[in-house]
């Protein structure tokens, strides 16, 4: 059920990006994706409860209600047929970020073939880092590393799919010359993808030697490593933003859209009581 919840939510946040000029009715249709979108992300905490992540918990519901805001927000601008902020549709650039960024992500969530593929090849990367470093580390299968007794499974989170797809939606979204993209694409999907499997050595060798204890597992990955993640993409995002300028109208008009839409929602709170 939740597949074809996502599919939709894609397929008409897609379906908004390109429709061709500038048409009323593609911020209803974009908003409806959002709803979508919104419904599939507000699933995912039940996933990330039972293993314990309480980080993606946090995050997936801030996911789940950042949807809802920029469906309320196209409604509204679909209503009013007006833009909040500076004159920028932001709205709609936030939607085709978002759709092309949904389209390099969830063919390898969704397809069998290619999970399979991104999977295996990035614990082939693992194994062979491991055993450069000179750790002894065994293969137990196509996804499984184990080290000292301790089996770690490489899943598609492992691969850092999500993050290369955010940013090749931001870079694909921008007008901006050829080389100018080209660049931003080098200094960003390759060395994320490449510090990710340094953040997965990391982890394994935490884990199989017991570095934190009993926790070691869960303190290495969902607090150090998710932490290490957080800073470099940081990093990596604003060499991306120095590249491509562009980016950062998109991100400031989407701040200001976000206290605009929080300032309303309050507002008719509060005139409601």
């Amino acid at each position: 059920m939740t597949d074809y919840i996502l599919l939709i939510a894609i397929g008409l946040m897609i379906l908004s990006a390109i429709l061709p000029g500038k048409l009323s009715y593609r911020k209803m249709i974009g908003a409806f994706g959002w709803i979508t979108f919104g419904a599939h992300w507000a699933y995912q905490p039940i996933h990330y409860m039972e293993i314990y992540d309480y980080f993606n918990v946090f995050l997936t519901i801030m996911i789940a209600c950042f949807c809802l805001m920029m469906a309320y927000s196209m409604i509204d601008e679909y209503r009013s047929n007006t833009l909040p902020v500076a004159n920028l549709d932001i709205t709609s650039m936030v939607t085709s970020a978002t759709a092309i960024g949904s389209f390099f992500y969830f063919p390898f969530a969704q397809l069998p073939s290619l999970n399979y593929w991104i999977i295996a090849g990035v614990t082939d990367n693992i194994t062979w880092l491991l055993g450069s470093l000179g750790y002894e580390v065994t293969q137990d299968s196509w996804n499984l590393i184990s080290y000292n007794g301790y089996t770690v499974e490489i899943i598609l989170a492992c691969t850092a799919i999500e993050s290369i797809a955010l940013f090749c939606g931001l870079i694909a979204s921008v007008r901006a010359p050829a080389s100018k993209l080209f660049q931003a694409f080098m200094v960003s999907v390759p060395v994320i993808y490449i510090l990710n499997i340094f953040r997965d050595v990391f982890v394994i060798i935490a884990y199989g030697e017991q570095w934190f204890g009993a926790e070691s597992f869960e303190i290495a990955h969902h607090m150090i490593a998710k932490m290490g993640s957080a800073v470099a993409l940081f990093v990596i995002g604003y060499a991306v933003l120095k590249i491509l300028p562009q980016l950062f109208d998109l991100i400031d008009g989407l701040v200001s859209l976000s206290r605009f839409r929080l300032k309303d929602i309050i507002d008719k709170i509060a005139g409601n009581r």
